[in-house]
């Protein structure tokens, strides 16, 4: 059976919460098993998923989060690290991961991407995680 893990990056509550919640109803709606972990921000994903895979109890990872921009470069940092090593976790271990972590440019832009009846990027990353579970599967990696 299938069970995935779910890292939330927590600095933006709300939306990390509207977030989660789109992954989980698209699980849900597909009968699959989840645990969620919180992480403080979107830097700690990938060693979160790391671990998770380490584990071996899951067949599939989503990450998700928001990383809004601000007056220093902290942003682009964030958001080049944390997709880099989720990337590298992906190719490394041919672990299927759904990448669900926002990057824009203020609160506006950010919901617009999360609301559950806008852009439900948390429901996106599930399918993703869900299709490339799929498709290890087809290749029975």
């Amino acid at each position: 059976m299938s069970r995935v893990f779910i890292a939330v990056a927590r600095f933006y509550e709300d939306l990390a919460d509207t977030l989660q919640r789109g992954a989980t109803e698209r699980l849900a709606k597909q009968n699959v098993d989840f645990d969620v972990a919180a992480v403080p921000g979107a830097f700690e994903l990938p060693a979160a998923i790391r671990m998770a895979i380490a584990s071996g109890k899951y067949t599939g990872y989503i990450a998700l989060g928001c990383v809004i921009r601000g007056d220093t470069t902290h942003y682009d940092y964030v958001c080049q690290e944390s997709a880099r090593g989720l990337n590298d976790l992906a190719l490394q271990h041919l672990a299927p991961i759904g990448y669900g972590i926002l990057t824009v440019e203020n609160d506006e832009q950010a919901w617009a991407r999360a609301a559950l009846d806008r852009g439900n990027k948390g429901a996106d990353a599930a399918a993703a995680c869900l299709i490339m579970m799929d498709l290890k599967q087809k290749f029975s990696l």
